[in-house]
C-alpha cells in the first residue's frame, strides 16, 4: 500500500477551513487561504492567539462566610470534564450548549464605567457559513477605545481580492472574519480574550474585565464571562447583555462598599433579568421565544481587599492557579450539569455519572425558560499569589482538571494577564476548537507580611 506524501507546507488540513491539503498545495481549494503563511507545524508549546484586524467594543441568597480557605487544604471537589468530540448531546434529556458539554432540558420539559471594557456584539444581518482563517496568524492590535467595523481593503484569505461593503471578498467570496470572532481586552490587573473557535460560525460567548476602587481607595478587580446556549434563540445577544448587566452591577455595587459576595449574587440577578427581558422584547413571538428564550451560563470573579468571590450558574467555570506550582490548584465552581446532580444526589457514582450520555445536559442557565435562578457564589482567602481563570467550556474541554489547567498556564501569566490568556485560547485552538473559547486572566497579589522590628 502506497503512503500518501507529506504536504510540502506540512498542513494535513488548511489552517481556515479544516478542508483536507493535498501536497503541493500552495492555496486552500475550498477558501482560497494561503498556505504559505500558514505556521509551521511542530511550534513550540507557547503559542498565543492574537487579534483579527482593529480591536471593537462589544456593544437574595445567604452569603457564604469566606472564613479563612487555604487553597491548598480546602476547596469544591473536583469533578471530571469531558471531551469535546463535536458530538451534539441527544434532544431527550436536554438541548446542546454547541458541540461538547452544556445542554439544557428540551422545550416543554419536567451608562458606561470607567476602567472596564467589555466584549459582545452588534445584531448581526447574518451568518457568514465560511469559515475566517485561524487568528493566531493574525496581528495583534492593542486595545484602544471602540471603533466602527472597517473591512480589511484586502481579502485575509486569498490576500489579493477587494473587500466589498457586505464583508465578502469580491475575488474568492470568503466571507472577512466579524467584530465579534476575535476580541482581547487589557486593564492594568486583568486581562480577556474570546475567539469564534474553528468549528462554529459565530462567536457566542461575551465577556467583561474592569477595575474600580473600594471605598477605602484599595482596588478591586471583576471579569465576567459567559456562553450563550447554542440551541436557544439569539444565544449571542444572551451572553452579551448578562455580561454588560452583570459587570455594570458589580461596579456600581462595589465602590459603595457593598460586601463583595452581595455583590456578585446581585451582579448575577441582574444578569438573569437583562437576559430575561430578550424575551420580552416587541415584535417577539412570545409563545415561540418562551419555549425557547435567549440562555447563557455565566461565571464571574472578584479580587478585593484580599478576598476572592466567585459566582456562577451553568458549566462555565473558574480555577486557581497559585504562582508556586508546587501547590495544588483548585477548581472553584461546581456545574450545574445532570451528572453533578446525580453525583451530589447519591443517586450515581462519579464513574457512573460521567459514563451517561446525560452527564453534560446543563440544569442551571440564564434565561425566561429557566426553571430558577439559583446563583451560587463562594468566597476564599488565598494564603499565596496566584491568577484566577475564569473561562468557558471551550477552554476547559481541552483542560479539565485543576491540574490540567495549571500545566497550560504560563508560569508569568500574573505578571502578563494578556499573553497568559492568549496562550490559552491558542491552547485549546491548537485542541481543535470545536466551540468558542473565551478566558479571563485575574492575578491575586498576596499582600507581603509587614516585619516587626528585630
Amino acid at each position: 500500500m502506497s503512503q500518501k506524501p507529506k504536504p510540502s507546507h506540512g498542513l494535513a488540513v488548511c489552517p481556515g477551513c479544516a478542508e483536507p491539503l493535498d501536497a503541493g498545495d500552495r492555496f486552500c481549494g475550498a477558501c482560497g487561504h494561503d498556505l504559505s503563511a500558514a505556521p509551521a507545524a511542530g511550534a513550540g508549546p507557547d503559542r498565543p492567539t492574537a487579534a483579527i484586524g482593529t480591536p471593537v467594543t462589544w456593544p437574595d441568597a445567604p452569603s457564604r462566610d469566606p472564613g479563612s480557605l487555604s487553597t491548598a487544604t480546602q476547596h469544591p471537589g473536583d469533578l471530571p470534564g469531558t471531551d469535546s468530540g463535536g458530538r451534539d448531546l441527544p434532544a431527550a434529556e436536554g438541548r446542546a450548549d454547541g458541540p461538547g458539554p452544556g445542554a439544557r432540558p428540551a422545550p416543554g420539559a419536567p451608562a458606561p464605567v470607567p476602567a472596564s471594557a467589555s466584549a459582545s456584539a452588534p445584531a448581526s444581518g447574518g451568518d457568514f457559513e465560511l469559515a475566517a482563517p485561524d487568528p493566531r496568524a493574525a496581528v495583534r492590535a492593542d486595545p484602544a477605545p471602540a471603533a466602527p467595523a472597517v473591512h480589511p481593503a484586502f481579502c485575509v484569505a486569498c490576500r489579493a481580492g477587494r473587500v466589498d461593503a457586505d464583508g465578502y471578498c469580491e475575488n474568492c467570496g470568503h466571507a472577512q472574519p466579524r467584530e465579534r470572532d476575535h476580541v482581547e481586552r487589557e486593564l492594568e490587573r486583568v486581562a480577556a480574550v474570546s475567539d469564534r473557535g474553528l468549528r462554529h460560525h459565530r462567536n457566542e460567548d461575551a465577556f467583561t474585565v474592569s477595575a474600580t476602587t473600594l471605598p477605602d481607595g484599595s482596588p478591586a478587580t471583576l471579569a465576567i464571562v459567559c456562553d450563550g446556549v447554542s440551541s436557544a434563540t439569539r444565544p449571542d445577544d444572551a451572553s452579551a447583555a448578562a455580561a454588560e448587566a452583570a459587570g455594570a452591577s458589580l461596579l456600581a455595587a462595589l465602590p459603595r462598599g457593598t460586601d463583595p459576595r452581595q455583590a456578585m449574587h446581585e451582579a448575577i440577578v441582574a444578569a438573569a433579568e437583562a437576559v430575561n427581558s430578550l424575551a420580552e422584547e416587541p415584535g417577539s413571538d412570545d409563545g415561540q421565544t418562551r419555549r425557547n428564550a435567549p440562555a447563557c451560563t455565566i461565571v464571574g470573579s472578584v479580587v478585593a481587599d484580599g478576598l476572592l468571590v466567585v459566582g456562577w450558574v451553568g458549566d462555565s467555570r473558574a480555577y486557581w492557579v497559585p504562582d508556586d506550582r508546587s501547590v495544588p490548584s483548585v477548581r472553584l465552581t461546581e456545574d450545574d450539569s445532570w451528572a453533578a446532580q446525580m453525583v451530589a444526589t447519591g443517586l450515581m457514582s462519579e464513574a457512573e455519572a460521567y459514563a451517561d450520555e446525560r452527564a453534560h445536559a446543563i440544569t442551571g442557565w440564564l434565561g425566561a425558560d429557566a426553571y430558577e435562578l439559583d446563583p451560587h457564589t463562594s468566597a476564599f482567602k488565598p494564603d499565596r499569589s496566584g491568577v484566577v481563570v475564569v473561562c468557558t467550556d471551550g477552554l476547559w474541554n481541552y483542560a479539565e482538571g485543576a491540574d490540567d489547567m495549571a500545566r497550560v498556564v504560563p508560569a508569568d501569566a500574573a505578571d502578563r494577564p494578556l499573553h497568559g490568556a492568549r496562550v490559552l485560547v491558542g491552547h485549546a485552538l491548537d485542541g481543535g476548537g470545536h466551540d468558542n473559547i473565551t478566558v479571563a486572566l485575574v492575578p491575586f497579589p498576596f499582600p507581603a507580611r509587614e516585619t516587626g522590628p528585630a
